[in-house]
């Protein structure tokens, strides 16, 4: 059977009835050490809040559970820091342990819309599954650009509202003279150039998935009445006094701070407290850098012309300012970044000139750039030897998680021999 869902027992062990049904399902269960499982189930009842890093540490893989006790809800959440994937509480449930492995085999799929390799993605999309399969209201929230609009289709795909349509409304985009029509609908006459009946938005969504996108810039006057309608799971179009019953599951999203809003009067507390039923906060793209270059790979697959014969890729100095990068504008400045680098490459390879970013650097800090270079470079490195220590020195791990081959790596790991960098003391290792 492919190692592809094998999974490791760490200090731990599973009864009859479990390990039938994991094996059931397309597992596969390995005893302790062996190498690079799909999975790690990791026990972590015994270990104090300050040893669950180093004990996630000895045994990496692509995937992590943590097992713990019911009252060790400090380790819950240190172990969610340290990057497992999810965890539960013991004893262990099996159709739960089913469900979440269920979770976790999903991740692998290719998905057209998110791209995630980093620990923190991986486990938003975790979280994002188990809301897909519930019908209450999720608020998005997280800086411009961060990919908001596509975590709604993700969790629209995986409901069972999934063959029903996904409605979208930008809350911004819209002047508020119009906004509560297009939302709610309307009847002939019911103001000047109704000149017939139009169903709204919510209406249009009915049976499937509304998403109110920058739900923050939604004036306070139709707040008032967009809660009614969350309230009362109903709409009446502009002009009529029929109600309309709704089934419907409504995805709102922000970049804004709601809560910060409402302490300003800019939104409303009782209509917060319905949408913050399950939240989710997208990470910024600077703070989950193993995300940047399988997203940039991902865009240059999507934007390079199939049908040409040259095979397109990102040189070695260009991965390195990728990752350097801070991109203020997130995905959707590292998606321009990409086109705009496809556009302007003059051979197989995309170099450092052709993606725009240093040049604009350096022309803001023409007297730092030594500096800058070097800076990028230590923190390229220095992210290398943490990924590394993640995996616990396991280069085709470790290459994985920073999206290139292991040949590249292999590559990269010379050129910080040659800067006169001491891997394996990096590595704690000892000659």
């Amino acid at each position: 059977m492919s190692q592809q869902y094998s999974i490791q027992l760490v200090d731990c062990q599973l009864c009859e009835t479990a390990a039938a049904l994991l094996l059931s399902n397309g597992f596969q269960l390995w005893s302790n050490h062996q190498p690079s499982p799909w999975l790690n189930l990791v026990n972590l009842s015994d270990c104090e809040p300050e040893q669950v890093a180093q004990r996630l540490a000895m045994y990496p893989s692509k995937n992590q559970i943590a097992l713990l006790d019911p009252e060790q809800t400090e380790l819950a959440s240190i172990a969610m820091q340290s990057g497992v994937q999810d965890y539960l509480l013991q004893p262990i449930d099996n159709q739960q342990l089913i469900a979440l492995l269920t979770r976790l085999k999903t991740l692998d799929k290719i998905d057209s819309d998110i791209v995630a390799s980093s620990a923190v993605s991986r486990q938003l999309l975790m979280l994002a599954q188990r809301a897909a399969i519930t019908n209450a209201t999720v608020l998005l929230t997280g800086e411009s650009g961060t990919g908001k609009e596509p975590l709604a289709r993700y969790i629209h795909r995986h409901s069972n509202r999934s063959q029903a349509p996904l409605i979208s409304i930008n809350c911004a985009a819209i002047p508020e003279s119009i906004l509560e029509s297009i939302l709610f609908g309307h009847v002939k006459g019911a103001f000047t150039g109704a000149v017939s009946d139009q169903s709204g938005k919510f209406e249009q969504a009915n049976g499937g998935t509304l998403l109110l996108d920058e739900i923050g810039e939604m004036p306070l006057v139709l707040q008032a009445k967009l809660l009614r309608v969350l309230q009362e799971r109903e709409v009446e179009r502009i002009g009529s006094h029929k109600a309309i019953p709704l089934d419907i599951r409504v995805i709102a999203s922000t970049n804004k701070d709601l809560r910060k809003a409402v302490e300003n009067g800019e939104f409303r507390q009782d209509l917060f407290y319905r949408l913050d039923v399950l939240p989710l906060k997208i990470t910024p793209l600077r703070q989950r850098r193993e995300d940047i270059m399988p997203i940039a790979e991902h865009f240059l697959d999507m934007y390079h012309n199939n049908n040409s014969e040259q095979v397109c890729y990102f040189s070695d100095q260009a991965r390195s300012v990728l990752l350097g990068h801070d991109w203020s504008g997130n995905v959707r400045e590292l998606e321009n970044t990409i086109q705009r680098a496809l556009i302007m490459r003059r051979g197989q390879a995309i170099q450092t000139a052709d993606l725009g970013i240093e040049a604009e650097q350096t022309a803001q800090l023409a007297p730092q750039q030594s500096g800058l270079k070097d800076s990028k470079r230590q923190a390229e490195y220095q992210y290398i030897i943490d990924t590394l220590k993640r995996f616990n020195g396991q280069r085709n791990l470790t290459a994985e998680s920073l999206g290139m081959t292991t040949r590249a790596l292999r590559y990269k790991l010379a050129q910080m021999r040659e800067q006169g960098i001491d891997i394996d003391l990096a590595l704690g290792k000892v000659a």
